[in-house]
């Protein structure tokens, strides 16, 4: 299993300024779906930022990260078969990619993802 990247969430209430700012340090939008908007380094894709204006979409809690892997079933397999709290279920989203969620062992919500 690989990491291809991680991204925090930090929610929002003012996603216009926060783009803004985070345009400052040489960001840029690069998918915004109305309850989340990614930010992108053009120099550097896999630098991000995922801003958070909503509930998720699909998911009964908001991540507050997200980690793309090569292979999300293995991972899926290999947190459940170690007994992690497996948050929200193993499932492919509409925006095409496959996911679930997890809660760390201090308590945060990670989004686990592959692109289908």
């Amino acid at each position: 299993m690989s990491v291809r990247r991680v991204v925090p969430n930090i929610p929002s209430d003012a996603p216009a300024r926060s783009r803004e700012f985070y345009g400052l340090l040489g960001f840029e939008e690069v998918m915004n779906h109305g309850w989340i908007m990614t930010l992108a380094s053009p120099s550097s894709p896999t630098a991000q930022i995922g801003l958070c204006t909503a509930a998720d979409k699909t998911a009964p809690v908001t991540p507050d990260i997200s980690v793309e892997v090569d292979d999300v079933d293995a991972v899926h397999a290999a947190l459940r078969d170690r007994g992690a709290e497996i948050v929200h279920p193993l499932q492919d989203e509409e925006w095409g990619v496959r996911r679930f969620f997890v809660r760390d062992p201090d308590g945060r919500v990670v989004n686990v993802l592959s692109h289908r």
